[in-house]
Protein backbone atom coordinates (compact mmCIF):
# COMPACT_ATOMS: atom_id res chain seq x y z
CA UNK A 1 0.00 0.00 0.00
CA UNK A 2 1.13 3.92 -0.62
CA UNK A 3 0.01 7.24 1.00
CA UNK A 4 0.46 10.42 1.04
CA UNK A 5 -0.39 13.26 3.54
CA UNK A 6 -0.13 17.18 3.21
CA UNK A 7 -2.35 20.05 3.56
CA UNK A 8 -3.60 20.43 0.40
CA UNK A 9 -6.02 17.60 -0.71
CA UNK A 10 -5.63 18.19 -4.47
CA UNK A 11 -1.78 17.81 -3.90
CA UNK A 12 -2.27 14.80 -2.33
CA UNK A 13 -4.42 13.24 -4.95
CA UNK A 14 -2.40 14.03 -7.75
CA UNK A 15 0.85 12.38 -5.53
CA UNK A 16 -0.69 9.34 -5.23
CA UNK A 17 -1.73 9.05 -8.80
CA UNK A 18 1.92 9.06 -9.19
CA UNK A 19 2.81 6.10 -7.27
CA UNK A 20 -0.50 4.45 -8.97
CA UNK A 21 1.07 4.75 -12.12
CA UNK A 22 4.30 3.05 -10.60
CA UNK A 23 6.09 5.75 -9.18
CA UNK A 24 7.92 5.82 -5.99
CA UNK A 25 7.94 8.01 -2.64
CA UNK A 26 10.36 10.42 -4.25
CA UNK A 27 8.66 10.67 -7.29
CA UNK A 28 5.49 11.49 -5.46
CA UNK A 29 6.89 14.22 -2.98
CA UNK A 30 8.62 16.06 -5.95
CA UNK A 31 5.50 15.87 -8.28
CA UNK A 32 3.16 17.16 -4.96
CA UNK A 33 5.25 19.93 -4.29
CA UNK A 34 5.35 21.66 -7.68
CA UNK A 35 1.42 21.37 -7.02
CA UNK A 36 1.66 22.77 -4.03
CA UNK A 37 3.68 25.86 -5.19
CA UNK A 38 0.90 26.66 -7.84
CA UNK A 39 -2.16 25.77 -5.09
CA UNK A 40 -0.48 27.74 -2.44
CA UNK A 41 1.50 30.14 -3.64
CA UNK A 42 2.34 32.06 -0.64
CA UNK A 43 3.64 28.78 1.36
CA UNK A 44 6.18 27.58 -0.82
CA UNK A 45 6.89 27.79 -4.94
CA UNK A 46 10.32 27.61 -6.71
CA UNK A 47 11.03 30.62 -5.25
CA UNK A 48 11.45 29.18 -2.19
CA UNK A 49 13.66 26.94 0.05
CA UNK A 50 13.36 23.35 2.22
CA UNK A 51 14.77 19.89 3.40
CA UNK A 52 13.76 16.73 2.45
CA UNK A 53 14.56 13.48 4.69
CA UNK A 54 14.39 10.11 2.36
CA UNK A 55 14.41 6.73 3.91
CA UNK A 56 14.92 4.05 1.23
CA UNK A 57 15.14 0.25 2.56
CA UNK A 58 18.37 -0.30 -0.13
CA UNK A 59 20.31 2.90 0.27
CA UNK A 60 19.63 4.15 3.41
CA UNK A 61 18.90 7.56 5.12
CA UNK A 62 19.90 11.07 3.47
CA UNK A 63 18.86 14.65 4.23
CA UNK A 64 18.92 16.81 1.41
CA UNK A 65 19.22 20.58 2.51
CA UNK A 66 18.15 23.59 0.12
CA UNK A 67 17.78 26.09 1.90
CA UNK A 68 17.97 30.05 1.05
CA UNK A 69 21.06 31.62 1.10
CA UNK A 70 22.41 35.63 1.50
CA UNK A 71 23.61 37.12 -1.58
CA UNK A 72 26.70 37.36 -2.58
CA UNK A 73 25.89 41.54 -1.98
CA UNK A 74 24.42 41.12 1.48
CA UNK A 75 26.82 42.63 4.69
CA UNK A 76 26.49 41.70 8.27
CA UNK A 77 26.64 45.17 9.45
CA UNK A 78 23.81 46.28 6.36
CA UNK A 79 20.78 46.53 8.88
CA UNK A 80 22.70 47.41 11.80
CA UNK A 81 21.31 51.06 11.42
CA UNK A 82 17.63 50.10 10.60
CA UNK A 83 17.15 47.94 13.61
CA UNK A 84 13.97 48.61 15.73
CA UNK A 85 13.23 45.72 17.79
CA UNK A 86 12.53 42.39 18.10
CA UNK A 87 9.07 41.72 16.92
CA UNK A 88 6.62 41.86 20.01
CA UNK A 89 5.41 38.09 18.94
CA UNK A 90 9.08 37.10 19.26
CA UNK A 91 9.09 36.56 15.25
CA UNK A 92 11.84 37.86 13.60
CA UNK A 93 12.94 41.86 13.95
CA UNK A 94 11.50 44.87 12.97
CA UNK A 95 13.53 46.96 10.80
CA UNK A 96 12.75 51.08 9.45
CA UNK A 97 11.62 50.14 5.86
CA UNK A 98 10.54 46.38 6.85
CA UNK A 99 13.41 45.30 4.13
CA UNK A 100 14.20 42.02 5.80
CA UNK A 101 10.45 41.10 5.37
CA UNK A 102 8.82 42.58 2.19
CA UNK A 103 10.65 43.32 -1.07
CA UNK A 104 13.83 42.56 -3.18
CA UNK A 105 16.46 42.62 -0.23
CA UNK A 106 14.62 40.26 2.16
CA UNK A 107 15.13 37.67 -0.92
CA UNK A 108 17.69 34.59 -0.08
CA UNK A 109 18.97 32.46 -3.11
CA UNK A 110 16.36 30.15 -3.96
CA UNK A 111 16.99 26.27 -3.31
CA UNK A 112 13.53 24.66 -3.87
CA UNK A 113 14.15 24.05 -7.68
CA UNK A 114 17.89 22.32 -7.20
CA UNK A 115 16.48 20.47 -4.23
CA UNK A 116 13.74 18.49 -5.59
CA UNK A 117 15.62 18.01 -9.11
CA UNK A 118 18.52 16.56 -6.52
CA UNK A 119 16.01 14.62 -5.19
CA UNK A 120 14.40 13.49 -8.27
CA UNK A 121 17.90 12.65 -9.85
CA UNK A 122 19.03 10.38 -6.52
CA UNK A 123 15.77 8.20 -5.88
CA UNK A 124 13.32 8.79 -8.56
CA UNK A 125 12.36 7.46 -11.19
CA UNK A 126 10.24 9.70 -13.42
CA UNK A 127 11.75 12.34 -15.65
CA UNK A 128 11.39 16.01 -14.37
CA UNK A 129 9.46 16.95 -16.85
CA UNK A 130 6.71 14.11 -15.40
CA UNK A 131 7.19 15.72 -12.31
CA UNK A 132 6.29 19.22 -13.18
CA UNK A 133 3.70 18.25 -15.85
CA UNK A 134 0.47 18.12 -13.32
CA UNK A 135 1.27 21.49 -11.70
CA UNK A 136 1.20 23.12 -15.71
CA UNK A 137 -2.62 22.94 -15.90
CA UNK A 138 -3.63 24.23 -12.58
CA UNK A 139 -1.60 27.23 -13.27
CA UNK A 140 -2.78 27.58 -17.25
CA UNK A 141 -6.26 27.36 -16.41
CA UNK A 142 -6.61 28.29 -12.48
CA UNK A 143 -8.58 26.79 -10.01
CA UNK A 144 -11.27 28.01 -6.94
CA UNK A 145 -9.64 30.25 -4.53
CA UNK A 146 -10.02 28.41 -1.30
CA UNK A 147 -11.25 30.19 2.31
CA UNK A 148 -8.10 29.10 3.60
CA UNK A 149 -6.03 30.95 0.93
CA UNK A 150 -7.90 34.23 0.80
CA UNK A 151 -8.00 34.08 4.38
CA UNK A 152 -4.11 34.05 4.62
CA UNK A 153 -4.55 37.29 1.59
CA UNK A 154 -6.72 39.24 4.37
CA UNK A 155 -4.63 38.20 7.65
CA UNK A 156 -3.13 40.67 9.79
CA UNK A 157 -0.74 39.26 12.13
CA UNK A 158 -0.19 42.75 14.23
CA UNK A 159 1.90 45.78 14.51
CA UNK A 160 5.54 44.47 14.39
CA UNK A 161 4.39 42.07 10.63
CA UNK A 162 3.53 43.86 6.94
CA UNK A 163 -0.04 42.94 6.78
CA UNK A 164 -0.56 40.29 3.67
CA UNK A 165 -3.00 42.14 2.04
CA UNK A 166 -0.32 44.71 1.15
CA UNK A 167 2.61 42.01 1.44
CA UNK A 168 0.91 39.85 -1.27
CA UNK A 169 1.11 43.43 -3.67
CA UNK A 170 4.59 44.82 -2.71
CA UNK A 171 5.76 44.49 -6.74
CA UNK A 172 3.54 45.27 -9.66
CA UNK A 173 3.60 42.18 -11.12
CA UNK A 174 2.81 40.27 -7.75
CA UNK A 175 -0.39 42.83 -7.47
CA UNK A 176 -1.31 41.90 -11.39
CA UNK A 177 -1.12 38.22 -10.34
CA UNK A 178 -3.74 38.63 -7.31
CA UNK A 179 -5.88 41.26 -7.79
CA UNK A 180 -8.52 42.03 -10.67
CA UNK A 181 -10.12 45.72 -10.79
CA UNK A 182 -7.78 46.36 -8.04
CA UNK A 183 -9.43 44.01 -5.52
CA UNK A 184 -8.28 40.77 -4.44
CA UNK A 185 -9.90 37.54 -5.49
CA UNK A 186 -12.87 36.25 -3.74
CA UNK A 187 -13.35 32.86 -2.37
CA UNK A 188 -14.68 30.46 -5.17
CA UNK A 189 -13.15 32.66 -8.03
CA UNK A 190 -10.74 31.01 -10.83
CA UNK A 191 -7.60 31.94 -10.08
CA UNK A 192 -5.22 31.73 -12.89
CA UNK A 193 -1.63 31.76 -13.11
CA UNK A 194 -0.58 32.31 -16.79
CA UNK A 195 3.26 33.51 -16.40
CA UNK A 196 3.69 30.96 -13.62
CA UNK A 197 2.61 28.46 -16.17
CA UNK A 198 4.65 29.27 -18.93
CA UNK A 199 7.86 29.34 -16.86
CA UNK A 200 6.59 25.44 -15.38
CA UNK A 201 7.46 24.45 -19.60
CA UNK A 202 9.82 26.42 -19.84
CA UNK A 203 11.23 25.05 -16.86
CA UNK A 204 10.19 21.41 -17.67
CA UNK A 205 11.63 21.30 -21.34
CA UNK A 206 15.20 23.15 -20.68
CA UNK A 207 16.03 21.40 -17.02
CA UNK A 208 17.18 23.24 -13.42
CA UNK A 209 20.05 24.69 -15.25
CA UNK A 210 17.96 26.97 -17.13
CA UNK A 211 16.99 28.27 -13.05
CA UNK A 212 20.33 28.69 -11.96
CA UNK A 213 22.75 29.43 -15.19
CA UNK A 214 20.09 29.74 -18.03
CA UNK A 215 17.63 32.05 -19.44
CA UNK A 216 15.41 32.34 -16.29
CA UNK A 217 18.45 32.91 -14.18
CA UNK A 218 19.38 35.79 -16.16
CA UNK A 219 15.72 37.54 -16.07
CA UNK A 220 16.17 36.84 -12.48
CA UNK A 221 19.45 38.30 -11.61
CA UNK A 222 18.40 41.41 -14.09
CA UNK A 223 15.12 42.01 -11.82
CA UNK A 224 17.18 41.96 -8.29
CA UNK A 225 20.45 44.42 -9.62
CA UNK A 226 18.02 46.32 -11.02
CA UNK A 227 16.00 46.56 -7.83
CA UNK A 228 18.42 46.53 -5.07
CA UNK A 229 18.49 42.73 -4.34
CA UNK A 230 21.09 41.42 -2.96
CA UNK A 231 21.51 38.44 -5.18
CA UNK A 232 23.82 38.10 -8.21
CA UNK A 233 23.87 35.71 -11.23
CA UNK A 234 26.98 34.25 -9.83
CA UNK A 235 24.84 33.47 -6.92
CA UNK A 236 22.37 31.36 -8.63
CA UNK A 237 24.85 29.81 -10.58
CA UNK A 238 26.66 28.44 -7.67
CA UNK A 239 23.80 27.36 -5.68
CA UNK A 240 24.25 24.05 -4.59
CA UNK A 241 21.94 21.00 -2.56
CA UNK A 242 23.96 19.97 0.31
CA UNK A 243 23.19 16.11 1.07
CA UNK A 244 24.65 14.68 4.47
CA UNK A 245 23.35 12.44 7.09
CA UNK A 246 20.39 12.93 9.00
CA UNK A 247 20.39 13.56 13.05
CA UNK A 248 19.93 10.14 14.90
CA UNK A 249 18.34 9.80 18.43
CA UNK A 250 16.39 7.38 20.54
CA UNK A 251 13.19 7.60 22.14
CA UNK A 252 11.84 4.73 24.30
CA UNK A 253 14.07 2.35 22.53
CA UNK A 254 12.59 3.78 18.80
CA UNK A 255 15.45 5.42 16.26
CA UNK A 256 14.43 8.79 15.83
CA UNK A 257 16.15 10.30 12.57
CA UNK A 258 15.88 13.72 11.53
CA UNK A 259 16.87 17.06 10.58
CA UNK A 260 19.86 18.51 11.95
CA UNK A 261 20.90 22.44 12.19
CA UNK A 262 20.26 25.19 10.79
CA UNK A 263 16.59 23.00 11.46
CA UNK A 264 15.08 22.12 14.55
CA UNK A 265 15.89 18.51 14.86
CA UNK A 266 18.47 18.93 17.75
CA UNK A 267 16.18 20.91 19.39
CA UNK A 268 13.40 18.10 19.01
CA UNK A 269 16.04 15.25 20.28
CA UNK A 270 16.40 17.43 23.38
CA UNK A 271 12.44 17.62 23.99
CA UNK A 272 12.03 13.54 23.51
CA UNK A 273 15.10 13.13 25.90
CA UNK A 274 13.57 15.23 28.19
CA UNK A 275 10.64 13.63 28.35
CA UNK A 276 11.52 10.04 28.40
CA UNK A 277 12.78 10.35 31.74
CA UNK A 278 8.86 10.58 32.74
CA UNK A 279 5.74 8.38 32.20
CA UNK A 280 4.20 10.08 30.42
CA UNK A 281 1.65 7.57 29.41
CA UNK A 282 0.42 7.73 33.46
CA UNK A 283 -0.92 11.24 33.00
CA UNK A 284 -2.90 11.00 29.67
CA UNK A 285 -4.25 14.16 27.42
CA UNK A 286 -4.92 16.66 27.88
CA UNK A 287 -3.85 16.95 32.04
CA UNK A 288 -1.88 19.19 34.11
CA UNK A 289 0.94 16.96 34.90
CA UNK A 290 1.95 16.22 30.70
CA UNK A 291 1.03 19.64 30.04
CA UNK A 292 3.67 20.69 32.58
CA UNK A 293 6.14 17.92 31.53
CA UNK A 294 5.70 19.27 28.43
CA UNK A 295 6.36 23.00 28.75
CA UNK A 296 9.80 22.15 30.50
CA UNK A 297 10.86 19.93 27.55
CA UNK A 298 10.17 22.84 25.36
CA UNK A 299 11.18 25.67 27.54
CA UNK A 300 14.78 24.00 28.04
CA UNK A 301 15.33 23.05 24.42
CA UNK A 302 14.21 26.53 23.04
CA UNK A 303 16.44 28.22 25.43
CA UNK A 304 19.33 25.70 23.94
CA UNK A 305 18.32 26.88 20.47
CA UNK A 306 18.53 30.76 21.11
CA UNK A 307 22.14 30.48 21.59
CA UNK A 308 23.82 27.84 19.75
CA UNK A 309 21.72 26.51 16.99
CA UNK A 310 23.08 28.33 13.38
CA UNK A 311 24.46 27.58 9.79
CA UNK A 312 27.07 25.02 10.85
CA UNK A 313 29.01 25.94 7.90
CA UNK A 314 29.40 29.62 9.69
CA UNK A 315 29.17 28.83 13.60
CA UNK A 316 30.27 25.62 15.26
CA UNK A 317 27.15 23.92 16.90
CA UNK A 318 27.34 21.84 20.04
CA UNK A 319 24.64 19.11 18.37
CA UNK A 320 26.83 16.04 20.06
CA UNK A 321 26.77 17.35 23.66
CA UNK A 322 23.23 19.39 22.89
CA UNK A 323 21.59 15.49 22.18
CA UNK A 324 23.36 13.60 25.04
CA UNK A 325 20.72 12.01 26.94
CA UNK A 326 23.05 12.62 30.17
CA UNK A 327 22.39 16.39 29.34
CA UNK A 328 18.94 15.90 29.67
CA UNK A 329 18.61 14.03 32.86
CA UNK A 330 20.88 16.79 34.50
CA UNK A 331 17.88 19.75 32.90
CA UNK A 332 15.14 17.26 34.52
CA UNK A 333 16.50 17.70 38.04
CA UNK A 334 16.78 21.27 37.44
CA UNK A 335 13.75 24.07 37.40
CA UNK A 336 12.20 25.38 34.05
CA UNK A 337 14.24 27.88 32.05
CA UNK A 338 13.39 30.61 30.56
CA UNK A 339 13.36 29.97 26.99
CA UNK A 340 13.78 33.04 24.00
CA UNK A 341 11.68 32.48 21.20
CA UNK A 342 13.38 30.76 17.15
CA UNK A 343 12.71 32.66 14.32
CA UNK A 344 9.99 31.13 11.22
CA UNK A 345 6.55 31.86 10.41
CA UNK A 346 3.48 30.01 9.51
CA UNK A 347 4.23 30.23 6.02
CA UNK A 348 5.07 26.77 4.87
CA UNK A 349 3.96 23.52 3.66
CA UNK A 350 4.81 19.90 4.20
CA UNK A 351 4.19 16.76 2.39
CA UNK A 352 5.01 13.07 4.32
CA UNK A 353 4.68 10.00 1.81
CA UNK A 354 6.01 6.20 2.47
CA UNK A 355 4.81 3.79 -0.69
CA UNK A 356 4.82 0.12 -1.24
CA UNK A 357 8.44 -0.38 -1.29
CA UNK A 358 9.16 1.11 2.15
CA UNK A 359 10.55 4.09 1.04
CA UNK A 360 9.49 7.07 2.89
CA UNK A 361 9.86 10.98 2.81
CA UNK A 362 9.26 13.84 5.00
CA UNK A 363 9.50 17.12 2.93
CA UNK A 364 9.06 20.51 4.19
CA UNK A 365 9.39 23.48 1.64
CA UNK A 366 8.32 27.26 2.15
CA UNK A 367 8.80 30.82 1.25
CA UNK A 368 9.65 31.84 4.16
CA UNK A 369 7.17 34.24 5.05
CA UNK A 370 6.64 35.57 1.13
CA UNK A 371 8.40 38.33 0.35
CA UNK A 372 6.11 39.57 -1.98
CA UNK A 373 8.32 40.05 -5.33
CA UNK A 374 7.52 39.25 -8.45
CA UNK A 375 9.75 39.04 -11.26
CA UNK A 376 7.93 40.78 -14.38
CA UNK A 377 7.09 37.80 -17.10
CA UNK A 378 7.84 35.03 -14.53
CA UNK A 379 4.51 34.51 -12.54
CA UNK A 380 6.26 33.28 -8.58
CA UNK A 381 7.14 34.97 -5.66
CA UNK A 382 10.39 34.62 -3.94
CA UNK A 383 11.36 33.66 -0.37
CA UNK A 384 11.75 36.46 2.14
CA UNK A 385 14.53 34.20 3.78
CA UNK A 386 16.53 37.33 4.72
CA UNK A 387 14.07 38.11 6.99
CA UNK A 388 15.20 35.86 10.27
CA UNK A 389 18.78 36.63 10.55
CA UNK A 390 19.43 38.57 13.08
CA UNK A 391 20.53 41.87 11.91
CA UNK A 392 23.30 42.94 15.05
CA UNK A 393 26.41 41.94 13.67
CA UNK A 394 28.01 38.85 15.90
CA UNK A 395 25.77 36.61 16.68
CA UNK A 396 24.90 33.45 15.36
CA UNK A 397 22.53 34.34 13.00
CA UNK A 398 23.99 37.36 11.61
CA UNK A 399 23.96 38.03 8.03
CA UNK A 400 26.52 36.78 5.86
CA UNK A 401 27.57 36.04 2.38
CA UNK A 402 26.25 32.09 1.24
CA UNK A 403 25.13 31.92 4.87
CA UNK A 404 21.55 30.21 5.85
CA UNK A 405 19.64 30.65 8.99
CA UNK A 406 18.29 28.95 11.64
CA UNK A 407 14.86 27.39 11.16
CA UNK A 408 11.83 25.44 12.48
CA UNK A 409 11.80 22.69 9.93
CA UNK A 410 11.40 19.38 11.23
CA UNK A 411 11.19 16.71 8.65
CA UNK A 412 11.25 13.51 10.60
CA UNK A 413 10.97 9.60 10.64
CA UNK A 414 10.50 7.15 13.53
CA UNK A 415 11.41 3.56 13.23
CA UNK A 416 10.96 0.90 14.90
CA UNK A 417 13.89 -1.61 13.94
CA UNK A 418 13.82 -1.74 10.45
CA UNK A 419 10.13 -0.78 10.38
CA UNK A 420 8.97 3.26 9.78
CA UNK A 421 6.72 3.74 12.61
CA UNK A 422 6.22 7.42 11.96
CA UNK A 423 6.85 9.96 9.26
CA UNK A 424 6.34 13.31 10.67
CA UNK A 425 6.31 16.91 9.52
CA UNK A 426 4.42 20.15 9.92
CA UNK A 427 4.18 23.95 8.75
CA UNK A 428 3.61 26.56 11.38
CA UNK A 429 7.20 28.58 11.69
CA UNK A 430 8.50 28.15 15.49
CA UNK A 431 5.58 26.20 16.29
CA UNK A 432 6.88 23.29 13.91
CA UNK A 433 8.93 21.40 16.43
CA UNK A 434 6.71 21.60 19.61
CA UNK A 435 3.61 20.25 17.55
CA UNK A 436 5.63 17.31 16.08
CA UNK A 437 6.95 17.04 19.62
CA UNK A 438 3.03 16.66 20.60
CA UNK A 439 2.62 14.59 17.91
CA UNK A 440 5.06 11.82 18.55
CA UNK A 441 4.14 11.94 22.33
CA UNK A 442 0.46 11.13 21.23
CA UNK A 443 0.97 8.24 19.13
CA UNK A 444 4.00 6.97 21.03
CA UNK A 445 2.98 7.39 24.55
CA UNK A 446 -0.77 7.77 24.42
CA UNK A 447 -1.39 5.72 21.60
CA UNK A 448 -3.36 8.08 19.52
CA UNK A 449 -4.53 7.30 16.42
CA UNK A 450 -2.85 9.73 13.68
CA UNK A 451 -6.18 11.56 12.84
CA UNK A 452 -6.46 11.80 16.86
CA UNK A 453 -2.82 12.50 17.43
CA UNK A 454 -2.78 15.75 15.30
CA UNK A 455 -6.07 16.87 16.33
CA UNK A 456 -5.86 16.83 19.79
CA UNK A 457 -5.97 20.28 21.70
CA UNK A 458 -2.12 21.51 22.17
CA UNK A 459 0.22 24.02 24.23
CA UNK A 460 3.17 25.99 22.79
CA UNK A 461 5.83 27.14 25.11
CA UNK A 462 8.18 30.04 23.03
CA UNK A 463 9.58 31.90 26.33
CA UNK A 464 7.10 33.78 28.51
CA UNK A 465 3.57 32.89 28.17
CA UNK A 466 1.93 29.23 27.57
CA UNK A 467 -0.57 29.61 24.60
CA UNK A 468 -2.99 26.86 25.26
CA UNK A 469 -5.15 25.74 22.73
CA UNK A 470 -8.78 26.51 23.61
CA UNK A 471 -10.23 22.57 23.71
CA UNK A 472 -7.76 21.88 26.54
CA UNK A 473 -9.61 21.98 29.34
CA UNK A 474 -10.07 25.06 31.86
CA UNK A 475 -8.44 22.90 34.93
CA UNK A 476 -5.21 22.00 32.74
CA UNK A 477 -4.60 26.11 32.10
CA UNK A 478 -5.44 26.77 35.60
CA UNK A 479 -3.05 23.90 37.07
CA UNK A 480 -0.41 25.28 34.90
CA UNK A 481 -0.71 29.09 36.53
CA UNK A 482 -0.50 27.76 39.96
CA UNK A 483 2.51 26.04 39.32
CA UNK A 484 3.51 29.77 38.17
CA UNK A 485 3.24 29.43 34.43
CA UNK A 486 1.84 32.70 32.32
CA UNK A 487 -0.91 30.82 30.35
CA UNK A 488 -3.00 32.66 27.86
CA UNK A 489 -5.79 30.29 26.58
CA UNK A 490 -6.43 31.21 22.80
CA UNK A 491 -10.31 31.58 22.15
CA UNK A 492 -10.30 29.23 18.66
CA UNK A 493 -11.07 25.81 18.41
CA UNK A 494 -8.43 25.14 15.75
CA UNK A 495 -6.13 28.00 16.22
CA UNK A 496 -4.07 28.61 13.27
CA UNK A 497 -1.09 29.49 15.62
CA UNK A 498 -0.46 26.50 16.19
CA UNK A 499 1.81 24.22 13.19
CA UNK A 500 -0.48 21.57 11.22
CA UNK A 501 1.23 18.64 11.56
CA UNK A 502 1.20 16.05 8.85
CA UNK A 503 1.92 12.03 9.73
CA UNK A 504 2.00 8.76 8.89
CA UNK A 505 1.79 5.83 11.24
CA UNK A 506 2.99 2.07 10.42
CA UNK A 507 1.68 -0.54 12.59
CA UNK A 508 3.06 -3.97 12.86
CA UNK A 509 1.24 -5.55 10.29
CA UNK A 510 2.52 -2.92 8.06
CA UNK A 511 -0.54 -1.29 7.24
CA UNK A 512 -0.56 2.54 6.91
CA UNK A 513 -2.70 5.00 8.44
CA UNK A 514 -2.45 8.72 7.68
CA UNK A 515 -3.76 12.36 8.91
CA UNK A 516 -3.63 15.52 7.78
CA UNK A 517 -3.96 18.49 10.78
CA UNK A 518 -7.73 20.18 10.44
CA UNK A 519 -6.19 23.54 11.15
CA UNK A 520 -6.03 24.17 7.52
CA UNK A 521 -7.66 22.49 4.70
CA UNK A 522 -5.74 18.57 4.45
CA UNK A 523 -5.35 15.85 2.30
CA UNK A 524 -4.76 11.90 3.17
CA UNK A 525 -4.31 9.86 -0.04
CA UNK A 526 -4.35 6.06 0.36
CA UNK A 527 -4.33 3.41 -2.08
CA UNK A 528 -4.33 -0.29 -0.81
CA UNK A 529 -3.81 -2.03 -4.37
CA UNK A 530 -0.33 -0.30 -5.14
CA UNK A 531 2.03 -2.56 -6.15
Amino acid sequence: MAIIVCPQPLAAEIGLEVMRRGGNAVDAAVTCAFVQGVIDPQMCGIGGCGVMLVHSPKSGDALLEFYATAGSRAREDQWEHLFLRQAADRYGYVLDGWVNDVGYQSVGVPGTVAGLHDALTRYGTITWGEAIEPAIPLAREGFPVTGYMHGYWTADYGPDVVPNRERIQTTPAAKAIYTRDGELFAVGDNFVQADLARTLERLAGLGPDSFYKGEIADEIAGDFEANGGFITRSDLAGYRVNVTEPLRGTYRGLSVVTAGPPAAGITLLQMLNFLEGFELSAHGWPSTEAARLLVEAMAWAVADRELHVADPRFVEVPTGSLADKDYAAKARAVSTVEAAAVHDRSDTTHVCVVDDQGNAVSLTHTLGSASGVVTPGLGFGYNDYMNCFDPRPGNPNSVRPGKTRATSMTPTLVFDGDRVRVCVGAPGGTKIVTAILQVLVNVLDHAMTPAEAVSAPRVDFQGDVVQVEGRVPLAVSRGLEKRGYKVNRRTLNYDSYFARPQVIVGEKDGFLHGASDPRKDGGTALDTETE
